[in-house]
Protein backbone atom coordinates (compact mmCIF):
# COMPACT_ATOMS: atom_id res chain seq x y z
CA UNK A 1 0.00 0.00 0.00
CA UNK A 2 1.95 3.21 -1.09
CA UNK A 3 -0.60 5.86 -1.12
CA UNK A 4 -3.56 6.64 1.69
CA UNK A 5 -7.03 6.99 1.07
CA UNK A 6 -8.78 8.80 4.09
CA UNK A 7 -12.77 9.68 4.00
CA UNK A 8 -12.74 13.32 2.28
CA UNK A 9 -15.87 14.20 4.78
CA UNK A 10 -14.84 15.26 7.93
CA UNK A 11 -16.96 16.95 10.66
CA UNK A 12 -20.92 16.49 11.68
CA UNK A 13 -22.62 18.74 8.60
CA UNK A 14 -26.22 20.35 9.60
CA UNK A 15 -28.65 18.33 7.32
CA UNK A 16 -29.42 21.47 5.17
CA UNK A 17 -25.83 21.62 4.22
CA UNK A 18 -25.27 17.66 3.46
CA UNK A 19 -24.21 17.22 0.09
CA UNK A 20 -23.74 13.94 -1.32
CA UNK A 21 -21.96 12.05 -4.54
CA UNK A 22 -24.99 10.97 -5.99
CA UNK A 23 -26.74 14.59 -6.92
CA UNK A 24 -22.82 16.08 -7.84
CA UNK A 25 -20.46 13.66 -9.23
CA UNK A 26 -17.32 13.61 -11.50
CA UNK A 27 -16.16 16.79 -9.92
CA UNK A 28 -13.30 17.13 -7.67
CA UNK A 29 -14.57 16.50 -3.97
CA UNK A 30 -11.60 16.61 -1.87
CA UNK A 31 -8.02 16.88 -1.43
CA UNK A 32 -6.29 15.14 0.77
CA UNK A 33 -2.19 15.17 2.22
CA UNK A 34 -0.34 12.02 3.72
CA UNK A 35 2.33 12.82 5.91
CA UNK A 36 4.93 10.98 8.77
CA UNK A 37 4.47 14.26 11.41
CA UNK A 38 1.39 15.48 11.90
CA UNK A 39 2.52 18.38 14.16
CA UNK A 40 5.15 19.18 11.78
CA UNK A 41 2.67 19.49 8.95
CA UNK A 42 0.68 21.75 10.50
CA UNK A 43 2.87 23.63 11.68
CA UNK A 44 4.03 24.14 7.85
CA UNK A 45 1.15 25.17 6.14
CA UNK A 46 0.18 27.17 8.91
CA UNK A 47 3.12 29.27 8.27
CA UNK A 48 2.75 28.66 4.05
CA UNK A 49 -0.93 29.37 3.66
CA UNK A 50 -2.43 30.83 7.14
CA UNK A 51 -4.31 26.95 7.71
CA UNK A 52 -6.23 26.65 10.79
CA UNK A 53 -7.03 23.48 12.20
CA UNK A 54 -9.93 21.08 13.48
CA UNK A 55 -10.23 17.45 14.17
CA UNK A 56 -11.85 14.87 11.51
CA UNK A 57 -13.99 11.79 12.18
CA UNK A 58 -11.63 9.46 11.32
CA UNK A 59 -9.52 9.83 14.73
CA UNK A 60 -5.90 11.47 16.37
CA UNK A 61 -4.50 10.94 13.18
CA UNK A 62 -6.27 12.75 10.62
CA UNK A 63 -6.56 16.84 10.50
CA UNK A 64 -8.94 19.16 8.52
CA UNK A 65 -7.36 22.24 7.34
CA UNK A 66 -9.69 25.50 6.85
CA UNK A 67 -9.16 28.86 5.15
CA UNK A 68 -10.83 31.67 6.62
CA UNK A 69 -13.03 28.99 8.38
CA UNK A 70 -14.06 26.86 4.90
CA UNK A 71 -12.82 23.32 4.72
CA UNK A 72 -10.05 22.87 2.43
CA UNK A 73 -8.25 20.09 2.58
CA UNK A 74 -7.61 17.00 4.71
CA UNK A 75 -4.12 15.06 6.74
CA UNK A 76 -3.52 11.62 7.23
CA UNK A 77 -0.82 11.32 9.67
CA UNK A 78 -0.20 7.61 8.19
CA UNK A 79 2.60 7.53 5.65
CA UNK A 80 4.98 6.14 8.19
CA UNK A 81 2.44 4.03 10.24
CA UNK A 82 1.24 2.50 6.70
CA UNK A 83 4.35 2.96 4.65
CA UNK A 84 2.37 4.84 2.58
CA UNK A 85 4.07 7.58 0.25
CA UNK A 86 3.95 11.35 0.98
CA UNK A 87 1.83 12.75 -1.38
CA UNK A 88 -0.91 15.38 -2.17
CA UNK A 89 -4.30 13.44 -4.01
CA UNK A 90 -7.81 14.69 -5.66
CA UNK A 91 -10.86 13.17 -4.64
CA UNK A 92 -13.62 12.57 -7.43
CA UNK A 93 -17.30 12.47 -6.42
CA UNK A 94 -18.96 9.18 -7.74
CA UNK A 95 -22.08 7.85 -7.01
CA UNK A 96 -20.83 4.00 -6.96
CA UNK A 97 -17.21 3.48 -5.62
CA UNK A 98 -17.00 -0.38 -7.10
CA UNK A 99 -18.60 0.67 -11.00
CA UNK A 100 -16.33 3.65 -10.72
CA UNK A 101 -13.37 1.36 -9.56
CA UNK A 102 -14.31 -1.64 -12.48
CA UNK A 103 -14.71 1.14 -14.81
CA UNK A 104 -10.98 2.30 -14.51
CA UNK A 105 -9.98 -1.47 -14.11
CA UNK A 106 -11.87 -2.04 -17.68
CA UNK A 107 -9.69 0.66 -19.34
CA UNK A 108 -6.36 0.00 -18.18
CA UNK A 109 -6.03 1.68 -14.92
CA UNK A 110 -5.26 0.21 -11.55
CA UNK A 111 -6.86 -0.20 -8.01
CA UNK A 112 -4.42 0.20 -5.01
CA UNK A 113 -6.28 0.72 -2.22
CA UNK A 114 -10.17 0.12 -1.83
CA UNK A 115 -13.18 0.71 -2.21
CA UNK A 116 -12.95 0.92 1.71
CA UNK A 117 -15.66 2.50 4.33
CA UNK A 118 -14.99 5.73 6.00
CA UNK A 119 -17.92 6.66 7.25
CA UNK A 120 -20.39 8.76 6.14
CA UNK A 121 -19.53 6.91 2.58
CA UNK A 122 -16.74 5.17 0.65
CA UNK A 123 -13.07 5.59 -0.92
CA UNK A 124 -10.43 4.26 -3.30
CA UNK A 125 -7.12 5.15 -4.81
CA UNK A 126 -6.48 4.49 -8.66
CA UNK A 127 -4.00 5.19 -11.08
CA UNK A 128 -4.65 6.09 -14.68
CA UNK A 129 -3.29 4.37 -17.56
CA UNK A 130 -0.29 6.83 -17.13
CA UNK A 131 -0.05 6.18 -13.86
CA UNK A 132 -1.24 9.65 -12.51
CA UNK A 133 -2.59 8.80 -9.15
CA UNK A 134 -6.69 9.94 -8.25
CA UNK A 135 -9.10 9.03 -5.49
CA UNK A 136 -12.69 8.45 -5.68
CA UNK A 137 -15.54 9.06 -2.75
CA UNK A 138 -18.51 7.71 -2.35
CA UNK A 139 -21.33 9.62 0.02
CA UNK A 140 -21.70 12.86 1.89
CA UNK A 141 -19.40 15.72 0.40
CA UNK A 142 -17.28 17.62 3.46
CA UNK A 143 -19.79 19.89 5.51
CA UNK A 144 -20.25 23.39 3.49
CA UNK A 145 -19.06 22.02 0.20
CA UNK A 146 -20.70 24.65 -1.84
CA UNK A 147 -18.69 27.12 0.12
CA UNK A 148 -15.31 25.22 -0.74
CA UNK A 149 -16.16 24.91 -4.18
CA UNK A 150 -17.65 28.40 -4.89
CA UNK A 151 -14.86 30.00 -2.73
CA UNK A 152 -11.96 28.14 -5.13
CA UNK A 153 -9.08 27.77 -2.73
CA UNK A 154 -8.68 24.11 -4.27
CA UNK A 155 -7.84 23.86 -7.87
CA UNK A 156 -6.63 20.08 -9.28
CA UNK A 157 -4.74 20.18 -12.97
CA UNK A 158 -3.56 17.10 -14.48
CA UNK A 159 -0.54 17.11 -16.42
CA UNK A 160 -0.20 13.88 -18.44
CA UNK A 161 0.75 12.58 -22.13
CA UNK A 162 -2.62 12.84 -23.77
CA UNK A 163 -5.45 15.59 -22.84
CA UNK A 164 -7.89 14.21 -24.93
CA UNK A 165 -7.19 10.59 -24.23
CA UNK A 166 -7.05 11.44 -20.41
CA UNK A 167 -10.22 13.26 -21.24
CA UNK A 168 -11.72 9.81 -22.29
CA UNK A 169 -10.64 7.69 -19.26
CA UNK A 170 -12.05 9.79 -16.86
CA UNK A 171 -15.38 10.84 -18.79
CA UNK A 172 -15.84 7.35 -19.03
CA UNK A 173 -15.11 6.03 -15.19
CA UNK A 174 -16.91 9.79 -14.04
CA UNK A 175 -19.55 10.55 -16.11
CA UNK A 176 -18.34 13.28 -17.41
CA UNK A 177 -20.27 15.35 -20.63
CA UNK A 178 -23.07 11.89 -19.34
CA UNK A 179 -26.31 14.49 -19.69
CA UNK A 180 -27.20 12.94 -16.50
CA UNK A 181 -28.17 15.70 -13.95
CA UNK A 182 -25.36 16.91 -11.54
CA UNK A 183 -22.19 15.61 -13.93
CA UNK A 184 -19.62 17.75 -15.14
CA UNK A 185 -19.27 19.13 -18.72
CA UNK A 186 -16.07 18.69 -21.07
CA UNK A 187 -14.65 21.78 -23.36
CA UNK A 188 -11.30 21.81 -25.59
CA UNK A 189 -9.73 25.07 -25.01
CA UNK A 190 -6.56 25.85 -26.71
CA UNK A 191 -5.13 22.19 -26.77
CA UNK A 192 -6.29 22.09 -22.86
CA UNK A 193 -9.63 19.94 -21.44
CA UNK A 194 -11.39 22.03 -19.59
CA UNK A 195 -13.90 20.79 -16.88
CA UNK A 196 -16.71 22.49 -15.15
CA UNK A 197 -19.47 21.91 -12.81
CA UNK A 198 -22.41 23.82 -12.13
CA UNK A 199 -21.06 26.65 -14.72
CA UNK A 200 -17.52 26.75 -13.05
CA UNK A 201 -14.23 25.46 -14.17
CA UNK A 202 -13.44 22.54 -11.85
CA UNK A 203 -9.96 21.20 -13.56
CA UNK A 204 -8.14 21.39 -16.39
CA UNK A 205 -5.99 18.58 -17.88
CA UNK A 206 -3.32 19.47 -20.52
CA UNK A 207 -0.68 17.50 -22.70
CA UNK A 208 3.07 17.21 -22.35
CA UNK A 209 3.79 14.89 -19.71
CA UNK A 210 6.64 12.12 -19.83
CA UNK A 211 5.90 9.12 -18.44
CA UNK A 212 9.81 7.88 -17.77
CA UNK A 213 11.10 11.66 -17.18
CA UNK A 214 13.47 11.03 -14.28
CA UNK A 215 12.09 14.39 -12.49
CA UNK A 216 8.77 13.51 -10.92
CA UNK A 217 6.92 16.95 -11.40
CA UNK A 218 7.23 16.11 -15.43
CA UNK A 219 5.26 12.37 -15.18
CA UNK A 220 1.86 12.21 -15.54
CA UNK A 221 0.42 13.41 -12.25
CA UNK A 222 -2.49 15.46 -10.82
CA UNK A 223 -0.86 18.87 -9.42
CA UNK A 224 -2.86 20.44 -6.48
CA UNK A 225 -2.95 24.74 -7.03
CA UNK A 226 -3.76 26.54 -3.45
CA UNK A 227 -4.84 30.26 -4.41
CA UNK A 228 -3.14 32.74 -2.92
CA UNK A 229 -2.61 36.47 -2.61
CA UNK A 230 1.03 36.81 -2.73
CA UNK A 231 2.91 33.95 -4.39
CA UNK A 232 6.74 34.64 -4.11
CA UNK A 233 5.61 35.49 -0.23
CA UNK A 234 4.44 31.84 -0.13
CA UNK A 235 7.82 30.10 -1.80
CA UNK A 236 10.27 32.22 0.64
CA UNK A 237 7.95 31.16 4.05
CA UNK A 238 8.01 27.55 2.56
CA UNK A 239 12.00 27.53 2.45
CA UNK A 240 11.76 29.30 5.69
CA UNK A 241 10.10 26.26 7.31
CA UNK A 242 12.25 23.21 5.67
CA UNK A 243 10.52 23.01 2.19
CA UNK A 244 11.73 23.81 -1.17
CA UNK A 245 10.79 25.86 -4.57
CA UNK A 246 11.37 23.27 -7.49
CA UNK A 247 9.78 26.20 -9.98
CA UNK A 248 8.83 29.99 -9.33
CA UNK A 249 7.19 32.87 -11.15
CA UNK A 250 5.10 35.90 -10.03
CA UNK A 251 1.83 34.09 -10.13
CA UNK A 252 2.16 30.55 -10.05
CA UNK A 253 5.56 28.60 -7.83
CA UNK A 254 5.75 24.89 -7.58
CA UNK A 255 7.54 24.30 -3.87
CA UNK A 256 7.75 20.74 -1.91
CA UNK A 257 7.19 20.99 1.71
CA UNK A 258 9.35 20.30 4.56
CA UNK A 259 8.20 15.96 4.03
CA UNK A 260 8.79 16.34 0.07
CA UNK A 261 4.63 16.38 -0.31
CA UNK A 262 4.42 18.34 -3.86
CA UNK A 263 1.73 21.08 -4.21
CA UNK A 264 1.26 24.65 -6.23
CA UNK A 265 0.52 27.51 -5.19
CA UNK A 266 -1.37 29.72 -7.84
CA UNK A 267 -2.07 33.63 -7.82
CA UNK A 268 -6.17 34.63 -6.85
CA UNK A 269 -5.60 36.23 -10.71
CA UNK A 270 -4.80 32.92 -12.27
CA UNK A 271 -7.03 30.01 -12.76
Amino acid sequence: MNHDAPAPAAGGPRKRDIVSTHSVFGAPCWVSLTSRDLQATQEFYTAVLGWRWRGAKLGEHFRIALAEGVPVAGIAAVAAMWQMAVAWTPYFAVPDADVAVARARERGGTAAVGPLSFPPGRAALLADRDGATFGIWQGELVSNWEAWRRAAPTFVRLHTRNAFDSAIFYGEILGWASGQPGCCEVEYEGGEVVLRSRGDIVARIDSGAEEAAPDPSVRPHWQIHFAVADVIDCARTAEKHGGSVLREDEDEAILRDQDGAQFTVTSHRVR
